[in-house]
């Protein structure tokens, strides 16, 4: 349950979408409902006059030979044959998250999004304090964003609706127990009040 969420500037917001790209969601049994919460999302910061930045992972080949072989996650999938190249049709994102000019862009070569990118000068550059996070996933990208966001001061929000685990489990516990320390879960209905000239009520749902 998300407290007192105050008023925010829609022009100092911006809203990731991470690892919304062919070869992760093609793992999720829910993809098409996550995918279109997401471009509610999206919509719903465009309007209000917000940014909009994607994160996506893929590797050059010298990306990959610099992976080490004690990088448990990475080596498996350095060893694994997949095509992760930054052409490859795993690696872009889905064409329903169109992107539009002047949008934040980031590839990395980790898990977090600001590991390995230089998102963090593309957020100062435009004056950003506040990120919501749609991502792919939960115990990946936005836990570790979560964590790292948090560590560098900007205020966050993570919308469960818009975020998915191949394990339901974990997703649940994360949102209900774990993220909320550092950031508030709302769902995309909530989006609209928090980016309204009214803001947000004082209490959340978190589901």
């Amino acid at each position: 349950m998300a407290e007192s969420a105050e008023r925010i500037d829609a022009s100092r917001t911006a809203l990731l979408v991470m690892d919304y790209q062919h070869g992760i969601l093609g793992r999720l049994p829910e993809a098409d409902a996550v995918v279109a919460n997401a471009a509610r999302a999206i919509e719903t910061v465009r309007r209000a006059g917000g940014h909009v930045g994607y994160v996506r992972v893929a590797f050059t080949d010298a990306d990959l030979q610099a992976v080490l072989d004690r990088n448990k996650g990475f080596s498996a999938i350095k060893s694994s044959g997949m095509d992760f190249g930054t052409e490859a049709h795993a690696t872009q994102i889905d064409e329903r998250l169109a992107l539009h000019p002047g949008d934040i862009v980031v590839r990395k070569t980790r898990v977090g999004a600001f590991s390995t990118t230089d998102l963090a000068a593309q957020l100062k550059a435009r004056d950003i304090d506040t990120l919501i996070l749609a991502g792919i996933s939960t115990s990946g990208v936005v836990l570790s964003t979560v964590r790292d966001g948090a560590d560098r001061d900007y205020r966050l929000y993570v919308l469960s609706d818009a975020c998915a685990d191949a394990q339901p489990d974990v997703h649940a516990c994360l949102m209900e127990k774990v993220l909320p320390r550092q950031a508030d879960v709302i769902t995309t209905d909530d989006l609209g009040r928090l980016l309204a000239a009214d803001g947000l009520p004082n209490r959340l749902k978190a589901f």
